[in-house]
């Protein structure tokens, strides 16, 4: 009952505007664009700081804790302040901290700009998803893979600009300045039109996930665990099962984000048309069987394909489940999207763990294996989740 007087009132005092999509929209890309660019220059860090692999791994826990920590803290602070004043003083801290990821020169100075990027990256995640549930509300249309799909674009056009630019001779300071420069813009441009409230939080600032956004976490986290996966282990999968060359290889990763991307950019019109009941069952059994034609294959071309298909399985589910999330009730936007963002999250640094465990007592294939048939889990789980065309 309060929570339909406040959605109300909402409507009342705030008019939907069809600029607050195009806005969220940039969020997400802004999202992707600094994450890529951080990731893309993981190699050229690691070289100045002269560190090793073990190191590397360590520092980036730094970032994941951030991450992890900022999520339910960000969620408390949007119903207190609102998405607007939230989502401006995190993204005014990804801006701040890409220049300094060229300056660092000592283990300790890089992670603690880790934890602070870790911090703005898991806080703009966690709140710029709580826009999108509300921007999605108000205007009665789906719309969260296409935002989605707009932070799946903003990590290609980000890595591609930052490949461009170092082959082009751009030291990684001017890359960093010019990547910060672009979210600066798009910050300004989009603050008019950032949401002034959030959800109202009807319990404790920070709650155990529970009814049916446990379900909705374990499915995220098997989502985002088997992207991981694809992301980190794919090029080694075809290098040492397909004998691909290193640049072969590469096309595991691309095939998958590019199809993963044009699949969520697509996504708000499939569903439209066919109800996110079709569209979610569909696309876990599409995902599950994708990966495992890539680890059959005798071939690395039917791999690939295999990499597409996965691409085209794991588009939508996330987005749905996101949506699922905002209209349970069970549990306020205000504590279930942090606790949806942080199993996601936690699926993202877990998972080319377990995978290098599992293949160390068995093989990367076996691993893989186990992967695919968490992504039918997966979908089983969300037969039981409410969502449209139940």
């Amino acid at each position: 009952m309060f929570y339909g007087r406040f959605c109300l009132m909402l409507l009342e005092r705030y008019p939907f505007k069809k600029r607050e999509v195009l806005v969220t929209r940039l969020l997400f890309l802004c999202a992707g664009l600094a994450t890529a660019t951080w990731a893309s220059l993981i190699p050229v860090i690691k070289a100045h700081i002269g560190i090793d692999e073990s190191t590397l791994g360590l520092l980036l826990l730094c970032l994941g804790a951030g991450a992890i920590f900022a999520m339910p803290v960000s969620g408390a602070l949007a119903t207190k302040y609102g998405c607007k004043r939230v989502l401006q003083l995190s993204t005014m801290m990804i801006i701040f901290c890409l220049p300094f990821f060229a300056l660092v020169n000592s283990v300790a100075s890089l992670a603690t700009l880790l934890v602070i990027f870790g911090l703005s990256i898991g806080a703009t995640d966690c709140v710029m998803n709580i826009q999108a549930v509300l921007v999605e509300e108000r205007s009665k249309l789906s719309l969260m893979s296409g935002f989605h799909g707009f932070y799946s674009l903003g990590g290609i056009l980000g890595a591609g600009a930052v490949a461009m630019l170092l082959i082009a001779g751009f030291s990684a300071f001017e890359i960093c300045m010019l990547m910060a420069a672009i979210v600066l813009l798009c910050l300004i441009f989009a603050k008019r039109d950032l949401l002034p409230f959030a959800s109202p939080n009807e319990g404790p600032a920070f709650a155990l996930p529970k009814g049916p956004v446990i379900l909705i976490g374990i499915i995220c986290f098997a989502m985002f665990l088997a992207e991981g996966t694809v992301l980190d282990w794919s090029g080694i999968y075809l290098i040492d099962y397909q004998n691909a060359s290193t640049g072969m290889a590469a096309l595991g990763i691309f095939s998958f984000s590019v199809t993963m991307t044009l699949g969520r950019l697509f996504g708000d019109r499939i569903i439209a048309k066919h109800g996110q009941r079709t569209v979610l069952t569909i696309s876990g059994l599409v995902a599950s069987l994708g990966l495992i034609i890539a680890i059959v294959s005798m071939s690395f071309y039917v791999a690939l394909f295999g990499y597409v298909l996965m691409g085209i399985g794991c588009a939508n589910v996330v987005p749905i489940m996101f949506s699922a999330a905002g209209k349970q009730t069970y549990m306020s936007q205000a504590t279930a999207i942090p606790a949806v963002t942080t199993f996601g999250y936690l699926g993202v640094l877990m998972g080319p763990a377990s995978v290098g465990q599992i293949a160390h007592f068995s093989s990367l294939a076996s691993a893989l294996v186990v992967i695919a048939m968490l992504i039918a889990l997966a979908t089983i789980f969300s037969l039981f989740v409410k969502v449209s065309q139940d």
